[in-house]
């Protein structure tokens, strides 16, 4: 099949929860599967296994699958369980070519995704570059981490974070072998549909090789307090 978007979740420390409070836990869960399934189809896609306390889900727009994060984010945040508290979910989104049989994925782009998950702490979401660029239809806002190392891969992957706004977005560094290169100066980005701008600050570009043009928007047009920086450009 062509390329799709992959959306993996995973709860942390879900096994300190088990041991703590077993009974609340089952409860938790069953209100956790319920909430994600609802919300992945909400934005178009389709949840194609559970992992006991994640899911894996298939979407075949990255801007949906982007879309489905952030409200996953803010939904969890808003939710607060007897006894546990509020789950806190590590997210990861990749694009790319798999194989689907008898209703399951199989290919390098799952582990890629299911490696970006990992890498992330709770409450927060993880980005692989392919899903960023075809993500051209999204207003969200992506954080640029720099290129790392994932476990177990070959090819290191630019990792951005997804920033939802009035949610925590400062993170200690990821779960990644190596910090292979340094994220831009000015790593805030938004994506905006084309022809639209903000502030009329608007810096537009076209990556080598990909014919549709895509727009990026640093937060503040001005950048820190007192400084100015160009644009961050993804490759």
């Amino acid at each position: 099949m062509g390329v799709v978007t992959f959306l993996f979740t995973d709860l942390e420390g879900s096994t300190r929860l088990w041991e703590k409070h077993p009974e609340a836990m089952r409860e938790a869960l069953a209100v956790h599967d319920r909430l994600l399934e609802d919300l992945v189809e909400e934005h178009g896609g389709r949840i194609f296994k559970h992992t006991g306390d994640g899911i894996c889900a298939v979407f075949d727009s990255a801007g949906d699958a982007l879309e489905a994060s952030a409200d996953i984010q803010r939904r969890f945040a808003d939710e607060t369980l007897p006894e546990v508290g509020r789950l806190r979910l590590r997210i990861g989104v990749h694009a790319g070519e798999a194989e689907e049989r008898d209703g399951d994925f199989f290919g390098t782009a799952l582990n890629r995704t299911a490696r970006l998950m990992s890498a992330a702490h709770g409450g927060q979401a993880l980005v692989s570059l392919v899903a960023a660029r075809l993500a051209d239809d999204a207003r969200l806002q992506l954080r640029d981490l720099g290129e790392h190392r994932l476990r177990d891969l070959g090819r290191p992957e630019r990792v951005f974070q997804l920033v939802v706004d009035g949610l925590p977005h400062d993170f200690l560094p990821i779960r990644t072998l190596d910090h292979a290169r340094p994220p831009s100066a000015h790593h805030f980005l938004r994506r905006a549909r084309p022809g639209t701008s903000r502030a009329g600050k608007a810096h537009s570009w076209s990556p080598p090789g990909d014919g549709d043009r895509c727009r990026w928007f640093g937060q503040d047009p001005a950048g820190p307090p007192g400084h100015r920086q160009p644009p961050a450009r993804v490759p």
